[in-house]
């Protein structure tokens, strides 16, 4: 008689990968841990500033030391019954559609888990109000009258300490995310609620573009393995609600259209023209260069760059015929930046502790994709890139778990390339952040 066959032990070489992967994703957490204990001893000293978060390294509160408000509400059940559903079924459900099924699964999904992490807080504050500060873009669209003056005098109006100055949002941005919060207002769709639906429709595009692009690239058993994990993006907490997610989600398709353009030209310029367009929704967006270009590289496809460019160049020209030039917007900015916020938080602390940030936005799994080297996609690797210059310039020092989203998106496909026996088990990881983040602390976006 043949007795019971047993599975056959992992090969060893692929248990000490396991392992490694796992003490990747432990430092980590252990990094952000050290963050937050450096970051409050900071925060008491440091306590009259205005500028330094009462939950480092992110901007937010801790419930028990700050301000308190309810971390259980109605997106919570959502939440969680959406972040088990991914874990359960996830990665089996999308292995078994079609491309364009399983990209549609995972946008669909992506706005629903945004929309129930947002709602955590309530239809108010997750939501609704979150855009409506006195210093968002929204406080400043009944003064925007006329676009063509708007443009023109832009910026003449960015550097603080004037009668007319801009607030926070707008002036610490070029004029294009400015103006899409105008065009909204402009076609009825003014206000807190319709800004965050836009931010959020827009943002979980990502869910789409990031896979597509692995797949343009020569990699779609990555692009699929990578679709359940850019679904349930922790950095989702951010998503829900902030106008860094329209930028992921427009930049994001921007790349995703160049990578398609070798095949369809117009697509190519299509895609120039989203990331042309991204230049002028925020300044570090310039970065995302280095995505794209890694895309053109993957590709090899240079006439599909010469196209991209002509898009991107004719969105440049149309706002310098409008009034406004990028580059005098820049320096400009980075003067106002140090005329506050950039003199108050210690370049000592923030330059380590964003990657704190980056680190809960994307997740343990992401973390412990990066480990594995060569076997993450070069797109993957110009975002790491990116987020480091932006760290090393000293003009991101904190709220990058909200700053870096449109960075964030790609660098959680790192996940993507561990082994798919695993995949169940880093989705419950991802989810676990997200949820944590989400009812422990008070996020402000």
């Amino acid at each position: 008689m043949v007795g019971p066959v047993s599975a056959p032990a992992p090969p060893r070489s692929s248990l000490s990968a396991h392992r490694s992967d796992l003490l990747a994703a432990a430092g980590a957490l252990l990094l952000v841990a050290v963050a937050a204990g450096v970051g409050w001893v900071l925060g008491i000293r440091l306590s009259g500033d205005r500028h330094f978060p009462g939950a480092p390294p992110t901007f937010g509160e801790w419930p028990v030391l700050g301000e308190w408000l309810p971390h259980v509400g109605p997106g919570t059940p959502a939440a969680v019954v959406l972040a088990v559903g991914a874990v359960v079924w996830g990665p089996a459900l999308v292995a078994r559609l079609s491309p364009r099924a399983a990209l549609a699964l995972g946008y669909g999904f992506a706005v629903a888990w945004t929309f129930a992490l947002a709602m955590v807080d309530g239809w108010d504050r997750g939501f609704a109000t979150q855009l409506t500060s006195q210093d968002e873009y929204l406080a400043a669209v009944p003064g925007i009258t006329d676009v063509g003056v708007m443009l023109r005098t832009f910026t003449g109006r960015i550097l603080d300490f004037q009668p007319d100055s801009w607030i926070t949002h707008v002036a610490g941005h070029p004029p294009g995310a400015t103006l899409v919060f105008v065009g909204l207002d402009r076609v009825g769709l003014g206000g807190g609620a319709w800004a965050a639906v836009a931010c959020v429709l827009v943002g979980a595009l990502v869910a789409v573009a990031v896979p597509m692009t692995l797949a343009a690239v020569g990699e779609p058993e990555l692009a699929r393995s990578a679709v359940p994990f850019v679904a349930l993006f922790p950095g989702a907490v951010w998503m829900g609600v902030s106008a860094d997610a329209l930028f992921a989600g427009v930049t994001a398709c921007g790349v995703a259209l160049l990578a398609v353009g070798a095949r369809r030209p117009v697509a190519a310029v299509a895609g120039g023209v989203l990331l042309g367009f991204g230049l002028f929704l925020s300044y570090g967006l310039v970065l995302i260069g280095f995505v794209a270009l890694a895309v053109v590289i993957g590709g090899r496809d240079w006439r599909g760059l010469g196209l991209a460019a002509v898009g991107a160049v004719t969105v440049v020209a149309a706002f310098a015929v409008a009034g406004f030039w990028w580059f005098d917007g820049y320096d400009l900015v980075v003067e106002r930046y140090y005329q506050g916020i950039a003199n108050d938080r210690p370049y000592a602390y923030w330059v380590w502790a964003n990657l704190a940030c980056l680190v809960l936005a994307v997740g343990p799994a992401a973390v412990a994709g990066l480990r594995r080297g060569r076997a993450v996609p070069m797109v993957v690797w110009a975002a790491v890139g990116a987020v480091a210059l932006a760290t090393l310039s000293g003009l991101s020092k904190s709220e990058v778990e909200r700053i870096w989203l449109p960075f964030a998106v790609w660098v959680v496909a790192a996940a993507a390339v561990l082994p798919a026996r695993s995949h169940r088990w880093w989705l419950a990881a991802q989810a676990v952040t997200a949820l944590v983040v989400n009812h422990v602390l008070l996020t402000n976006w």
